[in-house]
């Protein structure tokens, strides 16, 4: 049983990082990721191009690929699924379509594809120069889970938190970075890997970023597990990993309250949190998922 490719799409209007954003990511490395993108652009190319039916493939260094969209959206991700098989795939959205499009294609019309979360970034300077938020703008920041105020170094402090509250007059809930040069830690928007990862770096005075893990050979009451979710502090921003329940062992993923939960096999429940502040909430989170196990398995 293989799980489905975590897809995650980056959007935002031109010039306000994209391409900066996924050259960190592919710089930070660690695991085989396929961007697709309408053009190569500025990532690096120094390798053959291979000429498929909807993609061209280049790859990259550490056995990352960059592939550009020469067919539709749909067919391109199934061909780098096919040819590349990507631990997970980054989606640059400039040009592809509208960002609610692409989620919905990804969620209904793309069954080996899971939509891991959509990265929004605003270009600060620009949004104080024409302040106006025009139709794409507002849909992309709707559907976000994580936002990106860029370029804070262009504008005042009085601008970026006028931009802030622009943001979060359309989106209550996603997780807000500030960011110059797009330089947020990857792995505070993709997840980590199922280990414990030392506390994040604070980034220009921002909160500190803390991760922990709970793993367990004894299967967890599945009622109480996802009562437990429900109710997670909102400090929680991702959650991921494997869940044994009685009825079968599952891949788990969470970001920002919304839950995604799959078939898939395990030896044990191991589980990593993230957040801002978590530490306050590490040793009740950690006791209730304590409270879920079902005491007459092994």
């Amino acid at each position: 049983m293989e799980a489905r490719t975590p897809l995650t799409l980056i959007t935002g209007s031109l010039g306000c990082g994209k391409t900066t954003l996924v050259r960190r990511i592919l710089r930070a490395g660690g695991r085989r990721m396929a961007v697709l993108m309408n053009e190569f652009g500025e990532i690096p190319i120094d390798s053959r191009v291979i000429q498929g039916e909807n993609i061209e493939i280049v790859e990259l260094a550490g056995g990352c690929v960059c592939c550009s969209m020469t067919g539709e959206f749909e067919a391109a991700i199934r061909e780098i699924i096919e040819k590349v098989r990507p631990e997970c795939i980054i989606v640059e959205a400039t040009g592809l379509a509208e960002a609610d499009a692409l989620v919905f294609e990804v969620e209904d019309n793309l069954p080996d594809v899971r939509l891991d979360c959509v990265v929004c970034i605003v270009d600060a300077y620009m949004s104080v120069r024409h302040p106006h938020v025009g139709h794409t703008a507002r849909n992309h920041l709707r559907a976000a889970h994580i936002v990106l105020i860029n370029k804070i170094d262009l504008v005042a402090t009085a601008d970026v938190k006028e931009v802030e509250a622009r943001v979060r007059g359309l989106n209550r809930n996603a997780v807000l970075f500030k960011t110059v040069g797009c330089d947020v830690d990857p792995l505070l928007l993709f997840g980590l890997e199922l280990e414990n990862h030392p506390v994040f770096t604070s980034r220009r005075g921002e909160p500190e970023f803390q991760s922990f893990v709970f793993t367990s050979r004894v299967l967890l009451d599945d009622r109480k597990f996802h009562k437990l979710v429900s109710e997670l502090p909102e400090c929680v921003y991702r959650a991921k990993g494997f869940a044994r329940f009685p009825g079968g062992s599952y891949l788990f993923n969470f970001v920002v309250g919304r839950v995604d939960i799959e078939a898939f096999p395990a030896d044990r429940t191991q589980l990593v949190f993230i957040g801002r502040g978590l530490n306050t909430f590490r040793e009740a989170i950690l006791a209730g998922l304590k409270g879920c196990e079902v005491r007459d398995e092994l």
